[in-house]
């Protein structure tokens, strides 16, 4: 059976530290939360390598230094409540959970969400919905939102999530076509989204089409 709580540190010290995430929080929640619990029992011994893994539908779980910048560029408190496009396996979500209040996450896969849902659950996490739908529609009915993760790509930042986002708000998503994507970061001042570029990056699509 691999180690892996030593590898977990590894990947904290190796891919992180060194490569300059420097938040406490985030670095602290990505010690402690298990990434091999997100994976299908195949892929755990490459959970902590620096690479992207496969999950069900033809989705992917993030490569954990990509995971890291997005955690980083929100400036989570313990207050916040979140927003996530794109549950996933659900390991993004729980270490959202680990540094916010409250956390909701939109997957359009529903056997996706099932999973991730279940998986957080065993974990113990209860600071946190996972529903199904259309995630670039975002979720009125619980904005507005301290921060808001986007973990598929878009053409362009969907409005509906701009409009979700309280003042000082902040968003991390994944903007441009396939081969072509970047990082851009929002922030709601006085009422105006500023965006600023980050890191290119390559997601799987934002499909939009399911209604919440």
């Amino acid at each position: 059976m691999p180690d892996f709580a030593a590898a977990r540190e590894r990947m904290v010290d190796a891919q992180l530290r060194a490569r300059g995430i420097s938040d406490p929080g985030v670095l602290a929640a990505m010690s402690r939360v298990s990434r091999e619990q997100f994976v299908s029992e195949s892929f755990r011994g490459e959970a902590y390598e620096d690479h992207p893994l496969p999950i069900a539908d033809g989705q992917t779980i993030s490569q954990p230094y990509i995971v890291a910048v997005m955690l980083e560029s929100l400036h989570l408190t313990k207050s916040d409540k979140v927003l996530e496009i794109g549950t996933g396996s659900g390991y993004a979500t729980a270490l959202l959970a680990e540094l916010a209040a409250e956390v909701f996450s939109i997957e359009r896969h529903p056997a996706l969400a099932d999973s991730a849902r279940h998986t957080l659950a065993a974990l113990g996490y209860a600071n946190v919905q996972v529903l199904t739908g259309d995630g670039s529609l975002g979720l009125a009915s619980a904005a507005p939102f301290n921060a808001i993760l986007v973990s598929a790509a878009a053409p362009e930042i969907p409005s509906p999530l701009l409009t979700q986002l309280a003042e000082n708000g902040r968003m991390i998503i994944p903007v441009g076509r396939e081969d072509a994507q970047q990082l851009q970061l929002v922030h709601v001042v006085d009422g105006q989204a500023v965006v600023s570029p980050r890191e290119p990056v390559r997601f799987v699509p934002l499909i939009v089409g399911t209604k919440n």
